[in-house]
């Protein structure tokens, strides 16, 4: 086996070593990414920075070349891609219907203009300040325009603000950023075609749309006579590895029928998101393919880093900077004002605009895209992808100064006639819970809990796996998730830091302990309630965390000398 280092002193790939090129690779890149995101965690940091510095650092510290050489880099685009697929499957399942129609008008009027005006800026400087031919200048003008829904939404979380109407503004914003965005990436190869020439980019934009009618008639078969029944058969064998092949084989499969009919594989992959989306096993899929979501994304964003020259960057600085505040500035600036003419409040305004004031996860994978079809500079691609990733790392920054001038913005200016924020959905139950009861389990002891509580009007939630169980509970009108409670992601669907109390109503004291922790980690006050059928475990529930432990052994053993005593007669007082 030969040396890393070779006589020379000179660096030599490990693949020659015997170390494969991508397992190399691989272990530098998790490795990196570990130890990045511990240090921007700290300074309260999108780990979405984490990745994308990651990758700067392996593509321009030589280390790329020294453990993988330019063959890897094909690998990880390929891997990277499945990274893209995965979030827009997830994407394409988080997508609700019913959230659109009652935040209509913050989508439509709020996240028209939005993307019209920005689209409008940034094609302007693409055209006049880069160069850029006009097919060029719509994807700089989209990539501009769209924001990052996954910083913004964990930010109006952490600060405890989800529900407000600057947050419920920004979600409806995004959403139509969404659909705007798959839109145009169906289209984006006909833009293309020989140089963006009118006379045939109308005919492939045509075929492009019908291929893609067709498309979504397809997969709205399949979701309506055929996933269905699958899903249903693969859930009652109650296998978890074959239930998560199963989702990712439905992501997958569909994009394939996608790429077979010449449209987007991230189309199909979004569409397969859609054809699962009003599934009773919607939760579960989410909760098992988050994990593999994940691990593929940050690839991606890794990726992007390593094709960035840092040595182009740095010689561009202060059109990195321009750029870094010209997205944040006029973006923050122009939302906020949308959201104020429809009648926020200046404190609204201002967090719905630093929240989408930056670049997002689809700015890069549009630009990451683009050179798939066209030939892309990297003294123009170069900065802009490092605007959009710094635009990014500043929005947690900026958020911590809403507060403040927002206030100070609604005491010092003139107000408004407000109008009355957008209601959540009577359709999503699970996401307006607050002050609720988690009840896990839906057997005899679930539903006589479940039956009580409704009859006092307190609002409660059931996690079972029991598919005829959970339809039952959403034809009656009652929030419950097919999903398994020892997986975190869980935890995090059926509002557990607004709960009062989780009770488990079954008897398996392994299973139970899994859960807790998640439970506790997410709320450390609320109030825990689980069964055991044996005295030596309770005291296991206890040290994990449960408050109240019903043992089923002390319960079945009183209620057998009250029954017995009445036989004759008597009653045991204690």
């Amino acid at each position: 086996m030969q040396s890393f280092i070779s006589h020379t002193g000179v660096f030599v790939p490990l693949a020659s070593a015997g170390v494969p090129p991508m397992f190399s690779l691989l272990a530098f890149m998790l490795v990196g990414v570990v130890l990045a995101s511990l240090v921007l965690l700290k300074l309260r940091q999108s780990l979405l920075v984490a990745y994308f510095l990651c990758g700067l650092a392996i593509a321009n510290t030589g280390l790329l070349e020294a453990v993988a050489g330019e063959q890897a880099r094909e690998a990880v685009a390929s891997m990277s891609e499945i990274g893209v697929m995965l979030l827009l499957f997830v994407l394409g399942m988080e997508f609700s219907l019913g959230e659109l129609k009652h935040l209509r008008r913050y989508a439509f009027l709020g996240g028209s203009v939005q993307v019209g005006v920005t689209m409008l800026g940034a094609g302007l400087v693409a055209r006049s300040f880069f160069g850029l031919d006009w097919p060029m200048v719509a994807v700089v003008a989209v990539a501009c325009a769209l924001s990052s829904t996954a910083i913004s939404v964990k930010l109006y979380h952490d600060m405890g603000i989800s529900a407000s109407s600057g947050a419920r503004f920004a979600l409806g914003v995004a959403i139509f950023q969404d659909i705007f965005v798959i839109l145009f990436l169906v289209l984006m190869p006909a833009l293309f075609v020989v140089g963006g020439e009118g006379n045939t980019m109308a005919p492939m934009l045509a075929l492009t749309l019908g291929k893609g009618i067709a498309f979504i008639a397809l997969a709205i078969f399949l979701a309506r006579y055929v996933i269905p029944r699958l899903l249903r058969a693969v859930a009652d064998t109650r296998s978890r590895e074959l239930f998560t092949l199963t989702v990712a084989g439905l992501c997958i499969g569909v994009a394939f029928l996608a790429a077979l009919m010449d449209l987007s594989l991230i189309l199909g992959a979004f569409v397969a998101g859609l054809a699962v989306s009003e599934c009773i096993y919607k939760h579960r899929i989410l909760s098992d393919i988050a994990p593999i979501k994940d691990l593929f994304l940050t690839i991606f964003f890794v990726s992007v880093g390593l094709g960035i020259d840092l040595r182009e960057a740095i010689s561009s600085w202060q059109l990195i900077l321009a750029l870094t505040a010209g997205i944040i500035l006029g973006k923050a600036l122009l939302i906020g004002l949308i959201a104020r003419m429809i009648g926020l409040s200046w404190r609204a305004a201002v967090f719905a605009g630093i929240g989408l004031g930056s670049a997002g996860e689809f700015s890069l994978v549009l630009l990451t895209k683009t050179s798939d079809v066209a030939a892309w500079s990297s003294a123009i691609s170069d900065p802009l992808m490092a605007a959009m990733a710094l635009s990014m790392a500043m929005v947690p920054v900026l958020m911590r100064f809403a507060q403040p001038l927002g206030n100070w913005l609604d005491a010092h200016t003139p107000r408004l006639p407000r109008r009355a924020a957008a209601s959540l959905p009577p359709a999503e139950r699970v996401r307006g819970l607050t002050n609720h009861a988690i009840i896990c389990g839906y057997g005899p002891v679930g539903r006589g809990l479940c039956a009580s509580l409704a009859d006092e009007g307190i609002p409660s939630l059931v996690i079972d796996l029991n598919a005829e169980a959970i339809h039952e509970l959403h034809s009656d009108g009652k929030a419950a998730l097919f999903a398994d409670a020892r997986q975190p992601e869980v935890w995090d669907l059926c509002c557990v830091d607004q709960a009062r109390i989780v009770a488990f109503t079954f008897p398996a004291t392994p299973e139970i302990a899994a859960a807790i922790q998640f439970a506790r980690e997410r709320n450390p006050s609320i109030t825990i309630l689980a069964r055991t059928k044996f005295s030596n475990e309770a005291d296991k529930l206890r040290n994990v965390g449960t408050d109240i432990v019903i043992l089923d052994e002390a319960e079945s053993g009183r209620a057998v000398i009250r029954e017995a005593l009445s036989v004759f007669n008597l009653t045991k007082t204690d």
